[in-house]
């Protein structure tokens, strides 16, 4: 007569601990574990991003430079120009640039700082009278934003470049930050046609081309960040600015001006000088003429989201609206303003190199052009 052999108690089960887990489980711990690492890489990213802030910021403004004056080299240098001295007279042409459009921009803003803050207090009154409880919390923020009003009614920008550019330590950090970052343009245009053969001396040979692709489709997201949301932000500053004059309210200008940079800050940027150009109108002009000022931002924000946006920006940079929203809040809550500038930038080319990584970008061999 056989005897049925006893299946393993608890005591006797010899297996690994997690072999004794249900399959579910064990999935969910390894999906888990993986996203716990991804965090915390991502994490340390970010920290040492910030930490070295000072050299970090400037390597990506350089880029993004860069990513904006690059078709200019292939057309100095088929002209005889050697590649340095190409990229010498295109730094030299982006500093005069710079500091025209700074010097511009600063004396709209300083110009009309006056006739904007004291419009803006006004506007303030108006809300709290129409709003009551609701509207004195307006006018409180309101009012906090634009100064004092009389004398002090060039605080709107004072106040902002004083927080800027107060101490000299700031001012040393800001001038060795652009200096260094006008620096590295000159050597990303001199010697960036060699990125890929560099990439490819370095990188084991399987895995050099998706190495470099990645690069390269970063390198154009930024590209078509830059050149996109320029001329979207041109095009934007100088309709609202041609509205404003027509309908007369003051200070058309340094609006137009908060139009331009607000544009490079997707969304939050375009909303806050739209809603300054809309109180300068009503406290002026009266519910009719802040109505129309509406009605004008609305109208060039419109074209701008449905015409200029497709035809102008290019697909490296199209993000879901969600997305873009996302990045500007937590590059704001990483590094102020500085993060919100460079958020989608940097979050448009993280989404490129993950699409060459799932197969939407093909491996190419570039990099051995030498023109």
């Amino acid at each position: 007569m056989s005897v049925e052999p006893t299946p393993p108690g608890p005591a006797d089960d010899r297996r690994r601990p997690y072999q004794s887990l249900p399959p579910a489980v064990r999935t969910a711990a390894a999906w888990s574990t993986a996203v716990i690492l991804f965090i915390t890489v991502a994490a340390l990213v970010v920290y040492a991003f910030v930490a070295l802030r000072a050299a970090t910021i400037p390597m990506i403004v350089a880029l993004l430079g860069t990513a904006l004056l690059q078709p200019v080299m292939p057309w100095l240098v088929r002209r005889g120009l050697g590649r340095g001295l190409a990229a010498g007279l295109t730094c030299a042409v982006l500093v005069a640039a710079v500091c025209t459009v700074l010097a511009l921009l600063t004396n709209s803003l300083v110009h009309s700082a006056g006739q904007i803050g004291d419009s803006l207090e006004q506007a303030g009154h108006q809300l709290a009278a129409w709003l009551g409880p609701a509207g004195t919390r307006l006018q409180r923020a309101v009012t906090d934003s634009a100064g004092s009003g009389g004398a002090a009614g060039g605080s709107l920008v004072n106040s902002l470049a004083g927080g800027v550019l107060s101490g000299l330590g700031v001012a040393v950090q800001l001038v060795t930050g652009g200096v260094l970052a006008l620096a590295l343009v000159f050597f990303f245009l001199r010697d960036g046609h060699r990125t890929a053969d560099l990439v490819r001396s370095v990188v084991p040979a399987e895995r050099a081309e998706l190495v470099v692709a990645c690069g390269q489709q970063a390198f154009a997201a930024m590209a078509g960040f830059m050149r996109g949301t320029t001329l979207i932000a041109l095009i934007d500053a100088v309709f609202i600015t041609v509205g404003l004059l027509v309908l007369g309210v003051p200070g058309a200008a340094g609006l137009g001006a908060l139009v331009f940079l607000g544009a490079f800050v997707p969304f939050i940027g375009a909303f806050l000088s739209g809603t300054v150009a809309v109180l300068v109108a009503l406290a002026d002009g009266g519910l009719s003429i802040a109505l129309w000022a509406l009605g004008v931002v609305l109208a060039v924000q419109m074209v701008e989201g449905n015409v200029l946006q497709p035809l102008i920006q290019s697909r490296t940079v199209e993000l879901h609206p969600a997305t873009i929203m996302f990045a500007v809040v937590a590059g704001a809550g990483i590094a102020g303003i500085i993060g919100a500038l460079l958020a989608v930038p940097i979050c448009a080319a993280a989404l490129g190199v993950v699409g060459v990584l799932r197969g939407g970008g093909t491996p190419r061999r570039l990099g051995s052009r030498r023109d």
